[in-house]
C-alpha cells in the first residue's frame, strides 16, 4: 500500500456507533425535522425560465426547441427538466448538516427496473447525470414532490397525495433505521430484485397492480440490444446501419456529410478505445470483441434535450449478435454551484462514480471518456448500454394505492443509495422513530408542487410571447 493511500485512510475518523447517534440528535436540535416543511420562495429567487436558458446555450441549438416542447406539455414533464430550478430552490432549505452522495435528479421516474450483470431484474436508481455529494434531504424532497405532481396529474385529492408522500418517506426512514443497525457489507449487497418486488406486490397491491408488475418486469426482459437492434436498424449494402428518424434519431454521416465516412469510424473507434480503459480488465476483454458498425445522435428523456447524445452499433461474434452503447454528454452537476463541484476534473468520472456508488449493481459497460469535438471543444461523455432490460413506471396508470406502493419501494431504494455513503447512523438518528419528517415533507411536497405549476405556466407564457422556441415531437 503507497504512502497516500495509508495516510488517505487514517485521515477518516472512526466514531462509535453512540457518537454517530448523538451526531443526528444534536442535528435535530440544530434543524428540527419539522422545519422542513416550509417551502418559502426567496424573494430574489431567480427567473425559472432565465435559469434553463443558460442551461441551453450550452446544448445543441436545433435541439433545444424539442426540450422546451416536450417541458411545456404538463407540470410533470416541466419538472422533469427542472432539477437545476429546484437546486436552486433547495439552496435555501433547512439542512441537517449531514451529507450521502446524492442521485441530484431523484424524481419518480428515475427509479426503475435494470438488469444485474448476473442477469437479475432488480429495481434501482437510474439517472446520475447530476450526481454529488450534498444534503441527503434534498434527494428525499425531490421524490416527494414528484410523487404529488404525479399525483395531481392523476385527479388524487389531498389527503390521498399526503398518504403516498408520507408512506415514502416513513419508507425511507425505517429502511435508514433499519441499515443503521447493520454492518458495512450488508448495506452494501442490500437489492431489491424481481423476487422481493412481487413478494411486495402481494401484500401491497391489488389483483391489477400485481398483474401490471408481472408485466412490466417480462417486458423489461425483452429491452435489450437485440430488441434495439431490430427497432433502430436498417440493411443497407448487406449491412446493418441505423436507421435515421430526424430529428430523434440521426446518422454520424447524415449530420457531418463533409466529414469522410472513413474518418468518422476513426474517431468513433478511438473513443470507444479510450473509453475501455476505464473498465475492470474483464470487460476491456469483452469490448475488444465488439467492432464498431454505425454511430447517430440520438434525443434522450426530458431534462437531458439538447446535450449530445451518441450511441453506436457494435458487433460481436456475426451481423446479429449485437452490442449497443450510448455515449451522453456530461456536464457539471446542477448542484455544484449549490454544495461544491467535484473532486473529479472528468465530468463523465463524476457520473460513473456516482452511480457505481449508489446503485446496487451497475452495467457492466459503465464507463467515461473526454472528447475532442469536431468544433474544436472538449467534452466530458459517459458511456453505458443503451437497453439493458429496462423497465419504466408508468404514473398515468396508477391508482392511488399503486403509487403508494411504488413511492415505499423508491423510498427502501434511495435509503439503500444513500446508507452507502452517507453516515447512516446519525442520518437514521436524525430521522428518528416519529413521523415528523414523514408529515413536514408532505407539506413540503404540495407546497414545491404550486411552485413547479407557476414555473411550468412561466415557461408556456415565454414561448407564446416568443422568448423560447418550442417543437413538439413524440419521447423518444
Amino acid at each position: 500500500m503507497s504512502q497516500n493511500a495509508t495516510t488517505a485512510m487514517r485521515a477518516v475518523p472512526h466514531t462509535t456507533p453512540q457518537e454517530r447517534t448523538a451526531l443526528g440528535k444534536a442535528a435535530r436540535r440544530r434543524t428540527p425535522r419539522s422545519g422542513h416543511a416550509v417551502y418559502r420562495p426567496s424573494p430574489d429567487r431567480p427567473d425559472p425560465v432565465a435559469i434553463l436558458e443558460a442551461q441551453s446555450a450550452a446544448r445543441v441549438p436545433e435541439l433545444v426547441p424539442i426540450r422546451y416542447g416536450r417541458m411545456m406539455e404538463s407540470p410533470f414533464r416541466f419538472y422533469r427538466g427542472a432539477a437545476a430550478i429546484m437546486a436552486s430552490d433547495l439552496a435555501d432549505s433547512p439542512r441537517s448538516g449531514l451529507t450521502a452522495q446524492l442521485c441530484g435528479d431523484a424524481h419518480l421516474l428515475n427509479f426503475r427496473l435494470l438488469a444485474s450483470p448476473e442477469r437479475q431484474l432488480v429495481f434501482d436508481i437510474n439517472d446520475f447525470d447530476e450526481t454529488l455529494p450534498g444534503p441527503w434531504e434534498w434527494d428525499v424532497k425531490r421524490l416527494s414532490a414528484s410523487l404529488v405532481i404525479a399525483g395531481r396529474a392523476n385527479g388524487f385529492d389531498d389527503a390521498e397525495r399526503a398518504r403516498i408522500v408520507s408512506s415514502t418517506v416513513r419508507s425511507y426512514r425505517q429502511a435508514m433505521i433499519r441499515f443503521a443497525g447493520t454492518g458495512n457489507l450488508d448495506v452494501w449487497y442490500a437489492k431489491i430484485d424481481a423476487d422481493l418486488l412481487e413478494s411486495l406486490a402481494a401484500g401491497r397491491l391489488h389483483k391489477r397492480g400485481q398483474k401490471n408488475l408481472s408485466r412490466a418486469l417480462a417486458k423489461a426482459r425483452t429491452r435489450d440490444s437485440l430488441q434495439a437492434f431490430d427497432k433502430l436498424t436498417e440493411t443497407v449494402d448487406g449491412r446493418p446501419r441505423i436507421a435515421a428518424d430526424p430529428p430523434l434519431l440521426v446518422p454520424a454521416g447524415d449530420l457531418l456529410p463533409d466529414v469522410e465516412r472513413s474518418a468518422l469510424e476513426r474517431q468513433f473507434r478511438g473513443l470507444i478505445e479510450r473509453y475501455g480503459r476505464t473498465l475492470a480488465s474483464d470487460r476491456r476483454t469483452l469490448l475488444a470483441d465488439y467492432r464498431l458498425a454505425d454511430v447517430a445522435r440520438k434525443v434522450v428523456g426530458v431534462g437531458s434535450v439538447g446535450t449530445r447524445c451518441w450511441i453506436f452499433l457494435l458487433l460481436g461474434r456475426d451481423g446479429q449478435d449485437p452490442l449497443f452503447l450510448q455515449a451522453k454528454e456530461a456536464d457539471a452537476s446542477v448542484l455544484a454551484a449549490r454544495v461544491g463541484t467535484s473532486r473529479y476534473s472528468n465530468q463523465g468520472e463524476r457520473v460513473v462514480s456516482g452511480q457505481r456508488l449508489m446503485q446496487a449493481t451497475s452495467d457492466i459497460f459503465l464507463g467515461w471518456e473526454r472528447v475532442d469535438g469536431i468544433d474544436g471543444k472538449q467534452r466530458d461523455f459517459y458511456v453505458r448500454q443503451l437497453r439493458d432490460w429496462k423497465g419504466i413506471a408508468m404514473p398515468e396508470r396508477m391508482r392511488p394505492n399503486d403509487m403508494r406502493a411504488f413511492g415505499e419501494v423508491c423510498g427502501v431504494t434511495l435509503a439503500r443509495a444513500h446508507a452507502r455513503s452517507g453516515d447512516r447512523i446519525a442520518i437514521a438518528a436524525y430521522l428518528g422513530s416519529g413521523d415528523s419528517f414523514d408529515r413536514a415533507l408532505a407539506t413540503f411536497a404540495e407546497a414545491y408542487a404550486d411552485q413547479n405549476e407557476r414555473d411550468h405556466q412561466a415557461l408556456v407564457d415565454a414561448v407564446r410571447a416568443g422568448r423560447l422556441p418550442a417543437e413538439e415531437l413524440p419521447t423518444a
